[in-house]
């Protein structure tokens, strides 16, 4: 027989280990070095800090963390048109 709530319980699950995924990423931090430029961000694709000879660019860190934010919703919105995760997992 068909249950409908199994369905909920299996939909919240995924939703739970995705927040602990969640934050998880963000406990991990990347320091990045080259010439004169320091970045740090997180795994979780958020840009903590931006140096320039020891000058922090609080203005060029916010625009990198919105440009991130739009690409991550745009390539979000294209893979639903394309049918989801499942449908290019192999999945429906």
């Amino acid at each position: 027989m068909f249950n409908p709530l199994k369905g909920i319980g299996e939909l919240n699950e995924l939703r739970k280990q995705a927040q602990q995924l969640q934050s998880a990423l963000k406990e991990i931090l990347i320091t990045e070095e080259k010439g004169r430029a320091r970045v740090e961000l997180s795994a979780d694709m958020k840009i903590h800090s931006v140096k320039i000879s020891g000058e922090e660019y609080n203005d060029l860190r916010d625009a990198l963390n919105d440009a991130i934010e739009k690409a991550q919703k745009r390539a979000a919105q294209k893979m639903q048109e394309m049918g989801g995760l499942g449908n290019l997992l192999g999945g429906r």
